[in-house]
């Protein structure tokens, strides 16, 4: 019966025993594969191991990692023993640590290695619950000695799990069997783009749900590999591994690094991956580097192909039915107009493919199928861009309290623009500011019922209360619109929209998507509220800045000095009152009137959530002093 994800593998592992459920890294680099039948016994062992150490049904385990092949063993064989994990990635701080294991009553932990073990011991004394560490890494060496808390590795617990299952075969099994749907699964502390972290209640019916709706949405074969890029902490690539282990295909780790990235794609050949926005956006900006640096005919034949194809696909979209309908659009109109440009770009295409974005997917392993893009909006320039080169990016929508799948765009019918439908049995409702329903075309508050939607927020209770209603509806804090067909676009966060002391109302994510098609521009934020203008703070990339400088004739004294170069300052300018402008569609409030370049770039932890996204309050606060001077 498959009312547990634990359960559900358990069916997909007996049937597919011999077949490979996962690729790591051994320490030459080199990948070795472990078969869902060894996956299987390995988490049976480490669960009888957590069993045999007096961890038990609904006890909390904190799990302090990246991925790596033991996550996985650890999270099913956890959830398997009816237990709960609590887990954060590597690039936590000591103090974030301390504060989740702390509110979420974890008595035992798993650290990654010896950098995570010392983080935890280091605010021992605040955590007097924690009475064990488990140590992940094989290499790690225990300490001689007495300590105030208990250490053992991964090994260890397995190894006692082997002996326990010598006594009593069935003690795993026993404990899996007994576990339902409405068990609480885990608690992952949201990011926290404003105030403290919140823990998040997701049951195993959460992620079920997904489990068994994804595949109908993506076209999942036996043999198909997944590349996995993204914190397996996090809710979105955790329900991918659910989704990977209980299709019968295989998951391979590798990391979001583009050497490392793309070595892997070229080895393995994998068909998925799930990703955020900025992966594809490097991918991009380094093609766009390479071929500029090249120039001459390659270059103009580059970027004659690339304008070709995005106009190609826009008429090709608009032919298949594929274009968003926020305004209801006639099927005949679009076939009669889109007709004879496709006629003529067709052949045009056709050639871009074979001498330019043939390569594009070979660098992508040839087997590629498609990537599930979430995390952050995916700008559209960047869709575009792989849309003309035959690379399917399928833009979803979610969050930690979803668990986090709301939409996807089909793989069979992707629309561009949006974010998908929803998954079957999930429902989407767009709100005013008085709570009225909004009908397709309207923007407005994003409301989400379904069987994915949390319990709510850990020891929050008011917390809970503020998003979610008794009637089951989620408040998400996203604006978005419904198209007359049903898929989902999502416009920004309702935290994030800028009042001018106009009263204007305008959405920074969009504007920001603009200024950041240029070369010019790695970072930038839109700010604005009670002002009687826009402004943005903007991180350039260095390195076209130093090439721009070179051809230019322009001197300065080192890399950091360009911020105050007045021909560098003017270029950005340029650069952004090219893309935000009112021939581009934005309004003439919405132009950006002055910037303020910035040396250091926004990093994770800081000014960033571990997704990527900016903590724009934390922002605010950081760069008070500049935020001042663009407004004087």
């Amino acid at each position: 019966m498959q009312n547990s994800i634990p359960k559900f593998f358990k069916e997909v592992a007996d049937k597919n025993h011999d077949a490979p459920a996962l690729y790591s890294k051994d320490q030459e680099g080199s990948f070795k594969s472990v078969t869902y039948g060894e996956l299987y016994t390995m988490i049976s062992e480490f669960g009888a191991g957590l069993l045999a150490s007096g961890i038990k049904r609904n006890d909390h385990i904190g799990i302090i990692s990246d991925n790596r092949k033991e996550w996985i063993i650890a999270d099913l064989a956890i959830l398997g023993i009816g237990a709960v994990d609590v887990p954060r990635g590597s690039d936590s701080t000591a103090d974030e640590i301390e504060y989740i294991l702390n509110h979420g009553d974890c008595h035992v932990a798993l650290a990654e290695n010896k950098k995570q073990l010392e983080k935890i011991i280091s605010k021992k004394k605040n955590l007097p619950e924690l009475k064990r560490i488990i140590v992940m890494d094989s290499q790690y060496k225990k300490p001689e000695g007495k300590k105030d808390i208990e250490i053992t590795t991964f090994n260890e617990i397995l190894n006692k799990g082997k002996e326990k299952l010598k006594e009593d075969l069935k003690i795993f099994e026993t404990e899996l069997s007994q576990g339902s749907a409405s068990d609480l699964a885990t608690i992952i502390y949201t990011s926290g783009t404003t105030g403290e972290p919140k823990g998040v209640m997701l049951t195993h019916n959460n992620f079920l749900h997904q489990v068994k709706q994804i595949p109908n949405i993506l076209i999942i074969s036996p043999g198909d590999i997944w590349l996995s890029v993204l914190p397996v902490w996090h809710s979105f690539e955790r329900i991918i591994e659910y989704v990977v282990l209980c299709s019968g295909t295989a998951q391979a780790y590798s990391k979001p690094v583009g050497k490392i990235m793309l070595g892997d794609m070229a080895a393995l050949k994998p068909a998925f991956m799930a990703s955020v926005p900025r992966i594809w956006e490097g991918i991009r900006a380094a093609i766009y580097r390479k071929v500029n640096a090249e120039g001459g005919v390659k270059k103009v034949l580059f970027h004659f192909f690339v304008s070709a194809a995005v106009i190609h696909e826009l008429f090709l979209n608009m032919f298949r039915g594929r274009l968003p309908q926020f305004k209801k659009r006639y099927r005949a109109v679009d076939i009669i107009v889109s007709i004879i440009p496709l006629i003529l770009l067709t052949p045009v295409r056709g050639l871009g493919n074979l001498l330019v974005f043939g390569k594009l997917q070979k660098m992508l392993g040839g087997r590629f199928k498609a990537a599930i893009s979430g995390g952050g909006a995916l700008p559209a320039y960047v869709d575009k861009f792989f849309g003309a080169a035959g690379i399917l990016l399928l833009e979803g929508y979610g969050l930690t309290e979803t668990a986090p799948v709301v939409s996807v765009r089909l793989q069979r019918t992707p629309v561009p623009s949006t974010v998908g439908p929803p998954l079957a049995g999930t429902e989407i409702r767009i709100i005013d500011d008085n709570m009225n329903v909004l009908p397709p075309g309207n923007k407005g508050v994003v409301l989400i019922k379904g069987p994915q939607v949390m319990s709510g927020y850990y020891k929050k209770p008011e917390e809970t209360k503020k998003v979610l209603g008794e009637d089951g509806w989620l408040n998400t804090g996203d604006l978005g619109i419904i198209t007359y067909k049903g898929e989902l676009k999502i416009i920004g966060r309702v935290k994030d929209t800028i009042v001018l002391l106009g009263g204007e109302n305008i959405e920074p994510d969009p504007i920001e998507s603009a200024i950041l098609e240029s070369r010019y521009v790695d970072q930038v934020i839109v700010l604005g509220q009670d002002q009687k203008f826009l402004a943005a703070m903007v991180i350039p990339n260095f390195e076209e800045l130093e090439k721009y400088a070179a051809e230019n004739d322009i001197s300065y004294i080192d890399r950091e000095s360009l911020v105050d170069v007045p021909e560098i300052n003017e270029l950005i300018n340029d650069e952004i009152h090219n893309r935000v402008n009112i021939q581009n569609g934005f309004k003439a409030f919405e132009r950006i009137y002055r910037i303020k370049l910035l040396i250091k770039p926004f990093e994770v932890g800081r000014e960033l959530t571990h997704t990527l996204k900016m903590r724009r309050n934390v922002i605010n606060e950081l760069y008070s002093k500049e935020i001042k001077e663009l407004f004087k």
